[in-house]
């Protein structure tokens, strides 16, 4: 799912995306994507180092029932090399890292991730609380769309799960632009069904998609 950074083309094609959307609604829109929503170097590190103790309490069982001798002091040497190799296996290949994470952590730090951006980007500061976030973090294949008090009073929680889903399913298949560009368009009538525009529409929020 992790893909290069996006071009100027699809950068611009996706605030007009966001600019129509908006247009019949007060609702604002505001998409950000995430390479990774953590370093994971930590919990990798605690997986790769219990899985080396493992290894080697085999291997302890191995070498005291086979012919072969080595002292105490060079078995420890010998793992503390392995842990260190592998440490810094994990050091220089970032994309090993994710992989050594439950999934399960992966996804509550994505999440993390998002509500944050949600408040670092000012999502809740809308004049009637109609702003959402539609966020995606590529390591992790995770995808949310966080909306503000004013529209998840008012909008079912399925609706939002629908749009998540076809944005994951277009991302894994490498079409995440092309996800981005429906899921707005989707929020965009959710809003517009919810919250209409009127003559009284001012733009809250810059529309634009924010890479970090």
């Amino acid at each position: 799912m992790i893909s290069p950074s996006l071009t100027d083309e699809e950068h611009q094609r996706l605030a007009d995306q966001i600019r129509r959307a908006e247009m019949s609604t007060r609702g604002e829109i505001y998409c950000v994507i995430a390479r990774s929503s953590d370093t994971y170097f930590f919990p990798a590190a605690f997986t790769l180092t219990l899985g080396m103790l493992l290894a080697s309490l085999v291997v302890t069982f191995w070498l005291d029932r086979s012919w072969l001798a080595i002292s105490h002091l060079s078995f420890v040497l010998i793992q503390i090399a392995a842990i260190a190799a592998a440490l810094l296996l994990a050091h220089f290949v970032p994309a090993l890292r994710i992989r050594m994470v439950p999934r399960r952590l992966a996804y509550r730090r994505a999440h993390d991730n998002a509500l944050k951006q949600f408040l670092a980007h000012n999502v809740h500061t809308t004049e009637r609380r109609t702003g959402i976030l539609i966020f995606v973090s590529l390591a992790e294949r995770y995808a949310a769309v966080i909306a503000d008090s004013g529209i998840n009073a008012i909008v079912e929680q399925e609706q939002w799960n629908e749009i998540v889903a076809r944005l994951t399913k277009a991302a894994k298949a490498g079409h995440l632009v092309d996800g981005l560009a429906e899921a707005v368009d989707r929020a965009g009538g959710l809003l517009t069904a919810h919250f209409p525009g009127g003559s009284n529409n001012p733009n809250e929020l810059d529309d634009h998609v924010v890479e970090i």
